[in-house]
């Protein structure tokens, strides 16, 4: 395998780069330029920006027919202040690396390295550093964007470091990998009033009241598994902070989380009639909307043999491991391609993702790399270049 040394220590350095100028979902276009300037260097055969965004897709191209091989890095960071005191902490205020995907991106540019040094024998290799990862969007966006048609990945592989499991071990499962979830925002509306004379109003006070533990209750199943359900009440509101006026309007913030899409698909009815009811027996006008919507992610079980050969052939320690109550829009890949998503341990005390002083564990870059690549060549096989 041609990496080196000097390979890993670039590599690292770019992450540490990353890490210091975090850009959430959206808003990634430094990030993005600071990826498509680095893969340059390796000359590969195509390469394009902008991809459903700010996405940057890199193609090292056998001129053989084969399959196309995507590795996919996500490009954003989270609205999170960073607490940690690295020498390369966030100079973004309220921003930070918190998930590891500078990590995540560190390895895809090890693979550029080696891909544009040995392009592969057969097909192609593509390199996808995917925007708006956190939001649930970013993925249907650069499955929308024309240009990935041009892309057409036969197979589709990712992987998220993973806090709690031993440094560099693996966690790999058939089925489903991470549940679907939706955020649900209520709007409840009403009439204000003087808060001397609260009944010529029409609060929501009842209904919030009401719609909280009810919503709740809506949960059921094993604390994971296939017949999960979870509600989850994040914010609300009501009113206006105020002492000489009776509220009006309220909203309620609830995320809504199963195993499976057609579970969502139900759950999501049932909690609309539920507000819908206690709306009108409370004499409120009512609204939905929803935000940061995740299909739930299925690895398909091809994929999941091909990533554990390579790993066996690599020595790499891996074993079945649950699926995931978080979110990932990876999923969505699924229906495009044969596609898996695994899990690199980050080590057993690391703090948890999204931890504010959260910080990816370098020595994984390398580990990573070796999967992608043994994966890439068992599908793909190898061509030294002059």
């Amino acid at each position: 395998m041609s990496l080196t040394n000097h390979d890993i220590i670039e590599a690292t350095v770019f992450r540490r780069r990353l890490h210091a100028m975090p850009e959430i979902s959206g808003e990634e276009s430094e990030t993005a330029e600071a990826v498509a300037a680095c893969v340059a260097e390796t000359k590969p055969d195509r390469l394009i920006t902008g991809l459903g965004g700010t996405g940057v897709a890199v193609i090292y191209d056998s001129g053989a027919p084969g399959p196309t091989v995507l590795f996919r890095a996500e490009l954003d960071a989270l609205p999170i202040e960073e607490t940690g005191v690295p020498a390369y902490r966030s100079t973004i205020p309220g921003k930070g690396h918190m998930c590891g995907h500078d990590g995540h991106m560190a390895i895809l540019t090890v693979l550029a390295r080696h891909f544009g040094r040995e392009r592969p024998a057969l097909g192609k290799v593509v390199l996808l550093f995917q925007p708006a990862e956190e939001t649930g969007a970013g993925a249907a966006a650069v499955i929308a964007d024309p240009l990935f048609a041009e892309l057409a990945p036969d197979y589709c592989f990712s992987l998220h470091n993973f806090p709690s499991l031993p440094l560099g071990h693996v966690w790999l499962k058939e089925g489903t990998a991470n549940c679907a979830s939706r955020g649900l925002k209520i709007t409840l509306t009403g009439r204000t009033a003087h808060a001397s004379m609260p009944e010529t109003g029409i609060s929501p006070m009842p209904a919030m009241a009401m719609l909280m533990p009810a919503l709740t209750a809506l949960s059921q199943g094993s604390i994971i598994g296939d017949d999960l359900i979870l509600l989850t009440v994040t914010h609300a509101v009501i009113g206006e902070p105020a002492f000489g006026i009776a509220p009006g309007r309220a909203e309620l913030w609830v995320t809504l989380r199963t195993m499976t899409d057609d579970t969502m698909q139900a759950l999501v009815e049932r909690a609309e009639a539920m507000v819908s009811r206690v709306a009108g027996e409370c004499g409120l006008g009512h609204a939905f909307e929803y935000h940061d919507v995740f299909q739930h992610s299925r690895n398909d079980a091809e994929a999941v043999a091909i990533l554990r050969a390579a790993m066996d052939a690599e020595g790499i320690v891996h074993e079945t491991g649950e699926a995931l109550r978080a979110s990932e829009d990876f999923g969505r890949f699924g229906a495009v391609s044969r596609s898996a998503m695994f899990f690199l341990g980050a080590g057993e005390t690391t703090p948890a993702l999204h931890n504010p002083n959260y910080d990816f564990p370098d020595d994984l870059i390398p580990i990573g790399a070796r999967i992608f690549i043994r994966t890439a060549r068992d599908l793909l096989g190898r061509r030294n270049q002059s």
